[in-house]
């Protein structure tokens, strides 16, 4: 976790900032928003809200009035209480890739499809990082494990070899339930769970403007349980949104806002996280730009209209459109999750691995994005200026045309600085064999991994979830 010391940078001017909110607010009222699910359109109906079929429309003062419950930070438990995590505020939660069908194998330099063991190995790095806080959810999607088993057995890989923050099942109402019985094992109790929120969880919209049911039943099973939920939404300019970055904004704040409210009708005082994974559209040929600069703009709007709303903010990664770690996967990874960071976003889902426009997990970017988020983590936390650090005595003491090399000093804070994992430092001279970064990064990941022990489990919660799953057939 990230505890920034830089203040959050305001993209956006506030009378630009209230244009959104205020045409957002507008939406609500006049054009509504799907919500394809009996049940939620009966609850949202008592709490205020106007429905007519399908459709449910906001007023204003019902809105802020609803968003207004919802803490604006609160604490993510880990099994290991050290690795908790609090989500919102200045700290910013780094969580890897998520739902990504294929995985790019090196050696053959071509994507597959990925299976259970990429979870567990990508799960073994996510536990080694130093920077990758929680861990869970569609990390990879593991073709080989039966759908009704998957959600269960992808959790229990995250239990048994990482001690970290979880995320849950947003699949519908049973997986979601299954998930949370699944904490419940882990976390000594239902009511533990509950006061304790256990895990986070990932709820998108449908745009434009719509809530499917799956959705909908996934964020109920975990509102009435005060477990946490991003509520995200997934526009794409020009297509599933206006083609403006402006008008864009306003359907995806919209949208977040419309689910936010509902979480709170649910259960009042439900975590929430104000999200967006959207991203533009190149039209010359249909695909998504999820590393280009205007992507970046949209995400670091989403985050100051979540200091608005006074609720956590998600947005942005190391993300890019490379389908093989290069250059441009370095520069658009490291310049979107640069930004995300530095505009106070408080949780970034897909820090770690990504190809291919969220298409894609590599091994190899997986560790070329750990660097990274070491590199940003140190930026963003400053550095001390005090008496010691500003070497006063110490530079009087060499003075002019001395050197600082053999001070006592230099010695005492000689390991202030951060190492890298794996980028180089060495000169021309000093190498036998010039090795570029992504086969340094394979060799990093072989070694992590052939070297990996788990930490510590319960025998007797490992037995209860061995035997859950069992029974879930």
């Amino acid at each position: 976790m990230i505890k920034r010391e830089l203040k959050a940078i305001d993209y956006l001017e506030q009378g630009e900032l209230e244009k959104i909110h205020k045409a957002s607010l507008t939406v609500l009222e006049k054009s509504g928003v799907e919500f394809y699910s009996q049940e939620a359109r009966d609850i949202l109906k008592k709490g205020g809200a106007k429905v007519e079929g399908e459709k449910v429309f906001f007023p204003p003062e019902l809105v802020m009035e609803q968003v207004g419950l919802a803490p604006s930070e609160f604490t993510l438990h880990a099994r290991n209480p050290e690795k908790n995590v609090v989500i919102g505020g200045n700290n910013t939660v780094h969580a890897p890739g998520y739902g990504s069908p294929y995985v790019m194998d090196y050696a053959q330099n071509a994507r597959r499809n990925a299976s259970y063991d990429d979870y567990v190995a990508f799960t073994k790095l996510a536990g080694l990082s130093e920077n990758i806080d929680v861990v869970g959810g569609v990390l990879v999607e593991p073709n080989d494990i039966t759908d009704h088993l998957r959600h269960a057995k992808m959790l229990q890989a995250a239990v048994k070899h990482t001690d970290k923050c979880l995320m849950g099942s947003a699949m519908g109402s049973k997986k979601a339930q299954e998930t949370v019985e699944m904490a419940s094992i882990i976390y000594g109790g239902i009511e533990t769970v509950r006061k304790n929120p256990a895990l986070i969880s990932l709820i998108n919209t449908n745009s434009p403007l719509e809530f499917d049911g799956r959705m909908l039943d996934a964020l109920m099973v975990y509102a009435r349980n005060k477990q946490p939920v991003i509520i995200a939404a997934l526009a794409m300019t020009g297509t599933t949104s206006p083609v403006t970055l402006a008008g864009s904004l306003v359907q995806q704040c919209a949208e977040i806002l419309s689910g936010i409210v509902f979480a709170q009708m649910v259960n009042p005082g439900t975590p929430v996280v104000f999200g967006s994974a959207s991203s533009i559209v190149d039209l010359r040929t249909g695909n998504l730009a999820i590393g280009s600069p205007e992507s970046v703009k949209m995400f670091s709007v989403i985050a100051q209209l979540a200091r608005f709303y006074d609720v956590p903010s998600r947005g942005g990664g190391a993300l890019t459109d490379a389908i093989i770690t290069d250059n441009q996967s370095g520069f658009e990874s490291m310049m979107v999750l640069m930004n995300t960071v530095l505009s106070g976003t408080n949780f970034i889902l897909h820090s770690a691995g990504l190809l291919e426009n969220y298409m894609t997990m590599s091994y190899e970017k997986f560790i070329c994005d750990d660097e990274m988020l070491g590199m940003v983590k140190s930026y963003a936390q400053g550095f001390p200026i005090n008496d010691d650090t500003l070497a006063l005595d110490t530079l009087l003491k060499v003075g002019s045309g001395g050197n600082f090399i053999a001070d006592e000093h230099t010695f005492t804070h000689m390991k202030d600085m951060r190492l890298p994992l794996i980028s180089a430092r060495l000169n021309y001279a000093s190498v036998t064999e010039l090795i570029d970064t992504p086969q340094r990064a394979h060799e990093y990941c072989k070694t992590l991994l052939s070297e990996y022990q788990n930490p510590p489990l319960d025998e007797k919660t490992e037995a209860e979830l061995d035997k859950y799953i069992e029974g879930l057939g």
